[in-house]
């Protein structure tokens, strides 16, 4: 991922409307995001531009991932 790509992401991650969201985003970014495959970070954006109660619930379990292609990275999500 491009630079200014990441710095926008990361905007992104970090100016949500529930705090729980800003805080698990942007941790994982700053952790784990580097770590990932192309792809996957294709999918972490997908999830980062979600509504954020949808994601919230994803992310907290309150919901389950139905999508297959999400679900991986819904998963490394609510270990961080």
């Amino acid at each position: 991922m491009k630079r200014e790509d990441y710095g926008r992401l990361r905007w992104r991650c970090s100016r949500r409307a529930l705090l729980e969201l800003d805080i698990a985003l942007t941790r994982f970014l700053d952790e784990r995001f580097d770590q990932l495959s192309e792809e996957q970070q294709q999918v972490f954006v997908e999830l980062a531009d979600m509504e954020d109660h949808d994601l919230w619930y994803l992310i907290s379990g309150q919901a389950e991932c139905e999508d297959p292609r999400l679900a991986p990275i819904v998963a490394l999500l609510r270990k961080s």
